[in-house]
C-alpha cells in the first residue's frame, strides 16, 4: 500500500509540475499578456527619455554657441564692422542700377565717378518734376547741365544694408522743385571698393564738390538717413571748416554715435546684459576704425539743422534723435542757425523708413 500511495503521490506531483495545456482558443500572444503589457509600459519611458537627451544635449550646444560667439567678435572686429555696414546685403538683389528708368524713374540718370583710384560709385540723379519731361531720353551731358538750373539740389545718404534704389522719396523730393543726387559708397550696390568711415565720408565729400561744379550758386542740402547720418555729419563738418557749408543739414532717424546706437539696436538684445558687453562687443567696432560721433561733430557745424524721428522707430530709438537734438540746440556753433526737432508719433506708423510719406512733409522742408 505505500508503494502505491508513494507510486500516486509522484504521479500527482509530476501533473502539478506540468505545464498546463493551451486551450484550443488561447493563442500564445494571450498566455504571454503579462509580458507583453510590461513591455508596452516600459516603451514610452524610453521614449522620453531619449527625447530628454536630446533636447538637453540641444540646450547645451546652443549655450556653447552663445559663450562662443562674443570670443569670436573680440578676436576678429571685421565681423563687427560688416554688422554695421551690412553692404553684403543688397535689396532688391535681382536690379540693374545702371538702368533706373526700367523702375519707373524715367528722369533719372546713372553715373559713375571715381573718388579714388581703384574706388568707383555709382551716383543716380533725379531731376525736378518740372524737368521731367525734357529729360526724357536725354544722355548724361544733359543731366550735369540740368544742375545748373535754378533748383536747389538734395545730395541723399542713404543707411546699411541697401542701395540707392531704397531712396524711396525720390519722387517727393523731386515734385518739391529739387535735383535729387544719391549713390552708392563704396562696397555697396554696383559701386567698387571697400567700405570703411574715412571711405564713405570721402565718397560723400567728392561727389558734393561734383554738384557744386555743376549746380553753381544753386543752394545744396544734405539729407542723411540711418547709418548716413553718421557720413552726413562727418561730410558737413568737414565743409565748415574749409568755410563751403550746405544750405542745411537733414538728419533723418539719426543716433548720437555707433557704440549708443549699437547697445540700443534690437540686434543686441540677447548680449545686452552679459558680462563684459562693452569689451566683447562695442570695442571692436571702434578698433576698426568706426565712430560715426554725430555727438562730436555737431559741436563743428554751422548750418541750419533739421531732425526728423518717428517715435516708434524699431532700428535707432527716438530717445537719440532727441538726444542729438538737445546736444546740438546748445552747442554755440549754432548760435546764429535754425535748429529744428521734428517727431513723428507712434500712431502714424512711419517707423525707421517711411517718414518721407507723411503728408506734413513738404511744409516742414519748407
Amino acid at each position: 500500500m505505500r508503494k502505491r500511495n508513494e507510486s500516486v503521490t509522484v504521479e500527482h506531483e509530476r501533473a502539478a509540475a506540468a505545464p498546463a495545456p493551451l486551450d484550443k482558443g488561447c493563442s500564445l500572444r494571450h498566455s504571454l499578456r503579462l509580458p507583453a503589457a510590461d513591455t508596452g509600459m516600459k516603451r514610452p519611458l524610453g521614449r522620453r527619455h531619449g527625447l530628454w537627451f536630446r533636447l538637453r544635449r540641444l540646450i547645451i550646444w546652443l549655450l556653447g554657441v552663445y559663450i562662443a560667439i562674443p570670443f569670436l567678435v573680440k578676436l576678429c572686429p571685421a565681423i563687427q564692422a560688416k554688422l554695421v555696414f551690412l553692404n553684403f546685403v543688397r535689396v532688391p538683389y535681382f536690379i540693374d542700377l545702371k538702368r533706373p528708368q526700367d523702375q519707373g524713374l524715367n528722369h533719372t540718370c546713372n553715373y559713375y565717378l571715381q573718388p579714388e583710384e581703384d574706388v568707383t560709385i555709382g551716383v543716380w540723379h533725379t531731376v525736378p518734376a518740372a524737368l521731367w519731361k525734357n529729360a526724357r531720353g536725354k544722355d548724361q551731358l544733359w543731366f550735369e547741365d540740368a544742375l545748373g538750373s535754378s533748383h536747389p539740389v538734395i545730395l541723399y545718404l542713404h543707411g546699411n544694408a541697401g542701395t540707392s534704389l531704397c531712396f524711396s522719396p525720390f519722387q517727393v523730393l523731386s515734385s518739391l522743385g529739387y535735383h535729387v543726387v544719391t549713390f552708392d559708397y563704396r562696397g555697396w550696390g554696383d559701386s567698387v571698393g571697400s567700405p570703411s568711415e574715412r571711405g564713405m565720408t570721402y565718397d560723400a565729400l567728392h561727389v558734393f564738390d561734383w554738384i557744386k561744379a555743376r549746380s553753381g550758386d544753386n543752394p545744396v542740402y544734405i539729407w542723411g538717413h540711418s547709418l548716413g547720418t553718421g557720413v552726413a555729419t562727418n561730410l558737413v563738418r568737414r565743409l565748415c571748416e574749409r568755410e563751403t557749408p550746405p544750405e542745411a543739414l537733414i538728419l533723418e532717424s539719426p543716433f548720437t554715435n555707433i557704440r549708443e546706437e549699437a547697445r540700443s539696436h534690437p540686434f543686441s538684445v540677447i548680449y545686452r546684459y552679459f558680462p563684459g558687453f562693452d569689451w566683447f562687443f562695442l570695442d571692436p567696432i571702434t578698433t576698426s576704425g568706426i565712430k560715426f560721433a554725430n555727438d562730436e561733430n555737431v559741436k563743428y557745424i554751422s548750418c541750419s539743422l533739421l531732425i526728423l524721428h518717428a517715435e516708434d522707430d524699431p532700428v535707432v530709438p527716438f530717445h537719440l534723435g532727441k538726444k542729438l537734438y538737445n546736444i546740438a540746440a546748445t552747442s554755440r556753433s549754432f548760435r546764429d542757425y535754425k535748429v529744428q526737432f521734428v517727431p513723428f508719433h507712434t500712431d502714424l506708423g512711419y517707423r525707421h523708413k517711411y517718414i518721407y510719406r507723411s503728408p506734413e512733409l513738404p511744409r516742414i522742408l519748407r
